[in-house]
């Protein structure tokens, strides 16, 4: 897997974060999962790469589970 740019691309990536925590102030965990969910295929339709998602899906999911193999 060599393709994604994964060095930070925003020009103020604390803003960004910033935005992300904001949108979910005041859901409930439940709506909370599904606005990240909501994201998540908004963003990989965005993309619009198969091979780029793929690599993407097992970069997210190794820092998040580096035992687990899919």
């Amino acid at each position: 897997m060599t393709g994604l740019d994964t060095k930070a691309r925003f020009a103020d990536p604390d803003a960004a974060y910033c935005m992300i925590i904001e949108a979910h102030r005041g859901l409930t965990e439940d709506e909370s999962a599904d606005l990240n969910a909501a994201l998540v295929l908004i963003l990989a339709n965005q993309l619009g790469d198969m091979a780029a998602l793929r690599e993407a899906l097992a970069l997210a999911r190794a820092t998040v589970a580096p035992n687990h193999k899919p």
